[in-house]
């Protein structure tokens, strides 16, 4: 019996042993620090949607659509978190392996966070962490588009279109391009390190159709339509921009070196586009305007978010530099060329920077040009950028079509001529901004 006990002494002690080690192994696989800078960029990246996307929109339209913009953001919000947990992030994120329809959807096998615990990973950080990252871009993607179709589009199709687009657009796109080994975008070396297809050229082109489909505001473009507070517009371009070090250096997914450049070149890109769009405006109109200044930071923003971990400080000038010019083309003169009404400049800025970002990292990632790629074949690069470019954007742009001509036909996509004209502030909610006393 003593030495029958002894035996499972023995035994014991071995089994309890190799759980300590396995879990000191676990525990060295997962960093600390890249941990704590994730949770933090997660936080800066909600940040931006709510409340810095509220008050960058809010504060351009006029004052009886200010609270409608506000509850677009944050209803978006709520719905693509609901989405994300049941079903949202398996298909963005599960296994591409295997090949077939995985290169282009995830399966199901992560549904309502099945097997993402505490004590699960995904490199250094544990899954939960790395799953509220990638919620908070699926969030702020459809929070973009909004501000295309701002006080024209009823709540209710609002909501059933963000809620479409972000199943049928955003998670496919995301996932041929994020999903790892076998997913189709990936596999073709595509770079877009925190957004510039996956976001804002999505956003962009689906903003565009919904521009032309849900139609122009009424007395667009002959009446005068100005931002109601700029204020609110530059505070929210303030928490864009601080948000955006979360958005795109939070996209390496850890505390590191390249974490560290892809703030740095995140700072610059902006500075030198809202420059840039600043002093166009001087010498075109006589006066820098503030909101040219913001508009012009936000799309240097946007075109350095998929180069910002593969270019040095230099790309980050030129990629600034010619967003700042190209994003104003785009939200002027392309614009009333054009004639679609574009509320809030989304196709301008977002779509237009997000190609610039797209195309010329494929020459500023090069290490003879001060990026961090070695030995890169650019014009192969560039090929594939324009095609993941132009693939997903037409995907997104039919998925667009399609949400709004049935919404069109079914319920409806603007609220009758003497709602939109009485603000949907009051008509869709019943509520103002503000209370205005004598």
């Amino acid at each position: 019996m003593r030495a029958g006990g002894w035996r499972l002494g023995r035994w014991c002690a071995m089994f309890a042993g190799g759980l300590f080690l396995a879990q000191r192994a676990h525990a060295q696989e997962i960093s600390a620090g890249d941990t704590a800078w994730i949770l933090t960029a997660s936080a800066l990246v909600l940040f931006m949607m709510i409340p810095g996307l509220a008050m960058f929109y809010g504060g351009l339209v006029r004052v009886k659509n200010v609270l409608s913009v506000y509850m677009q953001c944050f209803v978006i919000a709520a719905i693509v978190t609901v989405i994300w947990v049941a079903f949202g992030y398996s298909l963005a994120f599960g296994s591409a392996e295997g090949g077939g329809i995985r290169a282009f959807i995830g399966p199901m096998s992560k549904v309502f966070m099945q097997g993402v615990t505490a004590d699960s990973a995904w490199g250094t950080i544990p899954e939960p962490v790395f799953f509220i990252f990638q919620l908070t871009f699926a969030i702020i993607t459809p929070g973009l588009i909004v501000g295309a179709f701002a006080e024209r589009m009823k709540f209710s199709a609002m909501i059933i279109f963000s809620a479409l687009w972000v199943i049928f657009g955003y998670l496919p796109v995301a996932h041929m391009v994020w999903g790892g080994e076998g997913a189709y975008f990936y596999d073709k070396k595509v770079i877009d390190f925190a957004g510039g297809i996956v976001v804002h050229i999505t956003a962009g082109v689906s903003a565009l159709v919904a521009a032309i489909m849900v139609g122009k505001r009424r007395g667009y473009p002959t009446s005068p339509m100005p931002p109601h507070n700029m204020t609110m517009t530059l505070t929210g371009t303030a928490m864009l921009w601080v948000g955006w070090f979360g958005f795109n250096g939070g996209s390496a997914l850890a505390a590191n070196g390249t974490a560290g450049m892809a703030i740095v070149v995140t700072q610059i890109s902006p500075s030198v586009a809202a420059l840039t769009w600043m002093m166009i405006e001087w010498v075109r109109i006589g006066k820098p305007s503030a909101l040219g200044f913001a508009t012009g930071a936000i799309a240097g923003l946007a075109a350095i978010t998929p180069a910002a971990g593969s270019v040095g400080p230099g790309g980050a000038v030129i990629i600034g530099l010619v967003s700042g010019i190209c994003c104003y083309l785009g939200a002027t003169t392309i614009k009333r060329r054009f004639g679609y009404d574009d509320s809030l400049d989304v196709v301008g800025v977002h779509g237009v920077g997000g190609i610039v970002g797209t195309i010329l990292l494929s020459v500023f990632a090069s290490d003879r040009f001060g990026g961090t790629m070695a030995n890169l074949d650019i014009a192969a690069q560039l090929q594939t950028q324009i095609f993941a470019a132009v693939a997903c954007g037409a995907w997104c742009a039919v998925v667009s079509v399609v949400i709004l001509g049935v919404l069109r036909a079914t319920i409806g996509l603007r609220p009758n001529s003497e709602h939109e004209m009485m603000g949907l502030d009051q008509c869709d909610h019943g509520e103002t901004g503000y209370i205005l006393t004598p």
